[in-house]
């Protein structure tokens, strides 16, 4: 099978002025971080899609991997590996020998926002990247949409009204396109912290997932 490989922002994309900006101060402040778009992780053939929001400051940012280095990887890695969609370790960094199986992970908007906050703006901009993702995985089959604001970016990457279908955890959305959307809370520590999303909550996503595929 022959495979397109999606497409990705250049390492110094330009296309929001405001997030260019961040990168280049954070580079000056951390010159040690990856300082760029973070691309995605994963096999271009995975039946499974992962859409997280964004990088996080000293997460993704700094590693330049999907969810490495923060809470929300911990928790993320260590489920993917339960249900058998990682193997190896996960030790933060983005040589930890650590691989994903039938799995990629991808953001929505792929360079750091300054308070983990895109605009909606800086969301539309990177929307091309992120429609490439979904169209462009020959076998991508189900995707979860890890909070409110990756939900309506998919729609939106699709071409639909963010009015579609509403967000809500662990509610499976068959979309046009025969593809399937799972949504999660996102594996955020102020979610965990807080009770919204439990450890069982988020594994919940995962069988749901495994179901989905199997399909």
């Amino acid at each position: 099978m022959s495979i397109i490989a999606p497409d990705a922002p250049a390492s110094d994309c330009p296309i929001c002025p405001r997030l260019q900006a961040f990168r280049q101060a954070n580079q000056e402040k951390f010159p040690s971080f990856h300082n760029a778009p973070v691309p995605s992780f994963g096999p271009t053939d995975a039946r499974l899609l992962i859409v997280g929001l964004a990088p996080g400051l000293k997460g993704a940012n700094q590693t330049g991997r999907p969810f490495t280095g923060d809470y929300a990887g911990d928790l993320l890695y260590a489920t993917l590996k339960k249900f058998d969609f990682a193997s190896g370790s996960y030790d933060k960094r983005p040589d930890d020998g650590l691989s994903l199986k039938d799995c990629r992970i991808t953001n929505a908007v792929r360079c750091v926002p300054p308070e983990n906050k895109p605009t909606t703006q800086e969301s539309k901009e990177c929307l091309s990247f992120l429609t490439s993702e979904l169209t462009t995985l020959p076998r991508l089959k189900v995707m979860v949409a890890l909070g409110g604001i990756a939900h309506g970016s998919v729609l939106s990457a699709l071409g639909l009204r963010k009015s579609h279908c509403k967000f809500a955890h662990n509610a499976v959305h068959a979309l046009p396109n025969g593809l399937v959307m799972v949504d999660s809370y996102h594996c955020s520590r102020y979610n965990t912290n807080t009770g919204r999303l439990t450890e069982a909550m988020f594994e919940d996503v995962f069988k749901t997932v495994r179901e989905q595929i199997a399909l």
